[in-house]
């Protein structure tokens, strides 16, 4: 009787287990789809890179979600075919459910093999700093020129040996696929250039990619898509947004992430505002900029510091070097038009005011701009009216000593090089007292720094045929490192 009793209660029960079963699937799908990011950076831009701020994925991993609503600068989503709201798929048929099985165990490996690499990295920075204990027949990073050599030697070795970027194909030149190589935006054009030829860390199976290349080059659209005189960059911005909804309608990677595995370059101003165009270009993606500029949204722990190199022919060779410490007379140089005002204060300030610190606007005929970054001690590096100046390279090829006077900008490869061991760092409201700073550096600590330029030289110098080490490599490094600070699932 009491069984009896019972059955009503029993039917209901049962009759909630469908239901219960589609709320559970339905959790499943939403977490398991969604992209990952590692709670904090393994590496770190304020300080040395050491153990305690490296932190790798360990067995559990803390995570949190990358979402759109993680913006607090962009209120519109345009029209990029991104699901923000995963949906329960079809039932599978068995060559379906094979083919999805091995998809996801590609994916898995490969996260697994990045845990792998985070762990070594770690393991090399508790080992050491100053320097590496690897071997290498080409050049073993030493000194302290370098946050943390072992760290970033073991780094390198570990991305020659596990990073693979996949190339979209999609889109023409010259827009896409193309980019200038003789211009002050030479290295967008050099970088897409030899992603293009793909000898070194491409791959034509996206599967096993670690990242995604979005060969768009804003010099190219500036070019070929502004109106001048418009003031306006709509046509830049909607073309960005038709590609983005191209790639995410052929492949299933930009959806996947929501771009988090991607990354976009350039070495225009209007970089970062192209990059607004699109919500999850701007808040997830990876954005390799000349303009690394904080206070307009470059975030160091996502986006990547790009160094600007002026080839004025296109031409790689002859470019280093420059007179001995005893040779050079002048304490300190700079030449350059009114652009900005950071300058004007510099020209201001010190334009025909002191012949040991010689600021011009315009050199006098007959005076070498190059001759003079080479008989000067340092060589003043301020930003015009974007942060980027192709100044700070020019004075490392010249092997003089980069004075950085800038707001808000972040040195190309900070990540891993230590800029205070050879470059001054002088904030705007202290332009009145540069001499004095200057001359309050000794000839020991001079020569340091001196010595210090010649040897971070190699990883800023533009190969027509990239070498380890030179500055195509260092800004694959750099993006290497944001791609290990996130993690993907299915």
């Amino acid at each position: 009787m009491q069984l009896a009793s019972n059955k009503p209660f029993i039917f209901v029960l049962l009759s909630l287990v469908p239901f219960l079963i589609l709320i559970s699937t339905l959790v499943m799908v939403i977490v398991s789809t969604t992209p990952r990011a590692l709670n904090s950076s393994w590496f770190s831009f304020s300080s040395s890179w050491n153990s305690e701020e490296i932190n790798p994925l360990a067995s559990t991993p803390q995570i949190s979600s990358v979402s759109a609503s993680s913006s607090s600068n962009y209120t519109t989503l345009p029209d990029v075919h991104v699901a923000e709201v995963p949906h329960i798929p079809p039932p599978l048929g068995k060559k379906q459910e094979k083919w999805k099985d091995k998809r996801y165990s590609k994916l898995e490996k490969l996260e697994t093999s990045l845990a792998r690499a985070r762990s070594s990295i770690r393991e090399a920075a508790r080992n050491g700093s100053l320097i590496s204990t690897h071997e290498d027949p080409d050049y073993v990073p030493h000194g302290p020129i370098y946050r943390n050599a072992n760290a970033f030697h073991r780094s390198y070795l570990e991305m020659e040996k596990l990073f693979r970027i996949y190339v979209y194909e999609e889109g023409e030149p010259p827009i896409f696929h193309n980019g200038p190589c003789k211009s002050i935006y030479s290295t967008e054009g050099r970088f897409i250039h030899e992603m293009e030829k793909g000898s070194f860390y491409r791959t034509a199976d996206p599967e096993e990619a670690l990242l995604y290349f979005l060969p768009f080059s804003v010099v190219m659209m500036v070019q070929y898509l502004y109106v001048p005189d418009s003031h306006e960059i709509h046509a830049i911005e909607n073309t960005v947004i038709d590609y983005i909804n191209l790639i995410s309608h052929n492949h299933p990677f930009w959806n996947r992430s929501l771009g988090a595995d991607h990354f976009m370059l350039s070495c225009h101003d209007w970089g970062p505002r192209t990059s607004t165009s699109v919500q999850y270009l701007y808040n997830s993606s990876i954005r390799v900029l000349c303009n690394a500029n904080t206070s307009e949204g470059f975030n160091p722990s996502k986006d990547v510091s790009f160094p600007e190199i002026h080839l004025r022919t296109g031409e790689m060779s002859g470019l280093i070097g420059g007179l001995s410490p005893s040779r050079r007379s002048i304490l300190g140089f700079f030449a350059g038009r009114l652009h900005g005002h950071i300058r004007h204060l510099i020209l201001d300030q010190w334009k025909d005011k002191d012949k040991e610190l010689q600021v011009y606007d315009q050199l006098p005929d007959g005076v070498s701009y190059d001759s003079m970054l080479k008989k000067s001690r340092f060589c003043l590096c301020p930003s015009g009216y974007e942060v980027a100046s192709p100044r700070v390279v020019e004075a490392i090829y010249s092997e003089c000593v980069p004075v950085l006077i800038s707001d808000s900008y972040v040195p190309p490869f900070s990540d891993v090089l230590n800029w205070k061991s050879f470059s001054v760092q002088v904030e705007v409201r202290d332009i009145a007292n540069i001499k004095n700073i200057l001359m309050g550096i000794s000839q020991a600590q001079y020569l340091r720094m001196y010595r210090r330029v010649k040897q971070v030289q190699r990883h800023f110098v533009v190969n027509a045929t990239p070498k380890r080490f030179d500055v195509f490599h260092m800004t694959i490094h750099s993006i290497w490192l944001r791609r290990l600070n996130i993690l993907i699932r299915d």
